[in-house]
């Protein structure tokens, strides 16, 4: 039943958008289905074509809901709606994208809408991110980016913007909003923004994947093959990233013997042949400054100074509080932790409730000796995340502030 939720749950939702032109709608359905199925495949076992099943009870909940308010234009689309084993699949002739999750990515990235609205709705309608998610990746609290998605879909519904999968040649307008979202689906498995666990592999497997696909389809696009190296080098640090009680390991106190060396390889052949085309971009910046760490054997060899003149043209290009962040912490690396406190004092208002920069000035506090302050940015720190893996990491910290 997981299996088939995760599997088929996006390209469900997006048949139902077509076919309803309801976004509400489309997912109430779809979920009302996944509730039938949990009761009957019980008691019936799982049916041959699960997918055929869900789409079927989707329809029928549909078409139930759409009788009661006699619109029949709808009404017939879903009738006329037909059962997924007998599609011919022309979106992927038009499109030239065989993976059927990408294509429903590029579908529901429309120039119509703003950017982050495009990154939003494939996030939290086809990628299954909660709305707390996607508001911690975009920096707002969840009420907010809850009215966010429901204006959306409301421009949507008013401006009648078609749910359609984008032929070959439209492809480009949507490929950064399609990047936007493959890179925050693998944030969110990178560093969990709630759980046990630090690292949630389904969503970061799947954008590893995903960007892979991206790269191949759209080789001229030079920020497609950045994501996909960004990924690999990131992701191959996985397993170094926990200890044995599932703690949080910060980067300069990792095994890197146990990083993947094969998936780092790959990544920096790929980050070669994206900085090749001479249009360096954020994606490729980042990944860039995930090499430099890479290719160092040892802490102590990392070229800091380098680092921070990449985060000096990544804050030109993308100057985000996150970004912001990072590069204070470079920059503390490289010349010492007061300069870093001093920028990180700049970004207070940007970064509020966020307990990223309590811990970052904590960490600094605490390189300088200042424990007992060190001690006060620990707690507010821990107060500010749900996630258990860097619950623990932090409550290490605020031990040693203590003397335990």
């Amino acid at each position: 039943m997981a299996d088939a939720f995760r599997r088929d749950r996006g390209r469900l939702v997006a048949t139902m958008i077509r076919v309803t032109g309801d976004w509400d709608l489309a997912e109430e359905c779809v979920q009302e289905a996944y509730t039938l199925a949990l009761s009957a495949w019980r008691r019936d076992g799982v049916p041959d074509s699960p997918r055929a099943w869900l789409t079927t009870a989707a329809r029928n909940r549909a078409v139930d809901r759409i009788r009661r308010e006699a619109t029949g234009t709808r009404l017939r689309a879903l009738l006329a709606l037909p059962q997924p084993d007998d599609e011919i699949d022309l979106d992927t002739l038009a499109s030239g994208i065989a993976d059927d999750r990408l294509r429903l990515i590029f579908t529901c990235c429309h120039p119509a809408l703003a950017f982050e609205s495009q990154v939003a709705l494939a996030l939290r309608t086809l990628c299954g991110l909660t709305t707390a998610e996607i508001a911690r990746a975009f920096l707002v609290s969840e009420p907010t980016m809850a009215k966010r998605l429901v204006r959306v879909k409301h421009k949507i519904a008013v401006a009648g913007i078609p749910y359609r999968v984008p032929p070959a040649h439209l492809l480009a307008e949507r490929t950064d909003a399609v990047l936007g979202v493959i890179y925050l689906l693998f944030n969110e498995g990178y560093a969990a923004t709630a759980g046990p666990d630090l690292i949630r592999h389904e969503p970061c497997d799947a954008a590893v994947r995903l960007a892979a696909l991206v790269d191949e389809v759209m080789p001229a696009h030079p920020e497609a093959a950045g994501l996909h190296a960004l990924l690999l080098l990131l992701y191959a640090r996985s397993p170094a990233r926990v200890d044995a009680t599932g703690a949080l390991v910060p980067l300069e106190e990792q095994d890197r013997s146990r990083w993947n060396r094969p998936m780092i390889d790959t990544g920096l052949s790929v980050l070669h042949r994206a900085v090749a085309q001479e249009r360096v971009g954020p994606y490729q910046l980042q990944a860039l400054i995930a090499g430099c760490h890479a290719t160092s054997p040892r802490p102590a060899d990392t070229d800091w100074p380098r680092i921070v003149r990449l985060y000096d043209r990544l804050v030109a290009l993308a100057p985000t509080p996150t970004v912001r962040l990072n590069r204070a912490i470079a920059v503390a690396m490289a010349t010492g932790p007061q300069t870093g406190l001093d920028l990180l004092d700049e970004l207070t208002d940007d970064l509020a409730g966020h307990h990223l920069l309590p811990a970052a000035r904590a960490d600094l506090l605490l390189r300088l000796g200042r424990r007992a302050e060190a001690r006060e940015h620990y707690r507010q720190a821990l107060a500010g995340t749900d996630n258990a893996s860097e619950r623990a990491h932090l409550t290490r910290r605020l031990a040693e502030c203590e003397g335990r």
